[in-house]
């Protein structure tokens, strides 16, 4: 997620879009530019809720959450909770996330650990990895629960 929340234009937004082959809609660019000045993930309900002003419904939003996800410029994030949470993909079409994340275990909520890598060495030269690491997720207590 982008940590300053910068504001993406229009025509960055649509920049984004066509370097994937999708169509500029409305509701596609209000996704991109939503989820590049995000924070941290969000849902499709929240993100229904911020974009309803401007006439998208929730179905409207997370059809094109999928479409996104599709194109690999969305990364969904199933962490276990049954909440499916979507943020801008790194650059742009990696279909990956960029860095990891904290979720804390009493109240939900999950921030991005952008600041944060996270390097996984084999204790011994005889284990293999098991395969690719896409994503890691710390879970913990939040500051706000532990006060």
């Amino acid at each position: 997620m982008n940590a300053a929340a910068q504001t993406l234009s229009v025509e960055e937004a649509k920049a984004i879009l066509k370097g994937s082959d999708l169509r500029c809609t409305a509701a596609r660019i209000a996704v991109v530019q939503s989820l590049h000045s995000a924070t941290a993930p969000v849902t499709s309900i929240e993100l229904a809720e911020l974009l309803s002003g401007y006439g998208f419904d929730k179905s409207t939003i997370y059809r094109s959450l999928t479409e996104l996800n599709e194109a690999d410029l969305v990364v969904r994030l199933d962490l276990g909770d049954s909440i499916r949470r979507f943020e801008l993909a790194a650059n742009y079409g990696s279909g990956l996330s960029e860095h990891p994340h904290f979720m804390c275990v009493d109240c939900g909520e999950v921030t991005c650990l952008s600041d944060f890598t996270f390097e996984l060495k084999a204790s011994s030269r005889k284990v293999q990895a098991p395969g690719t690491i896409s994503e890691v997720l710390v879970r913990g207590h939040c500051t706000a629960c532990t006060s």
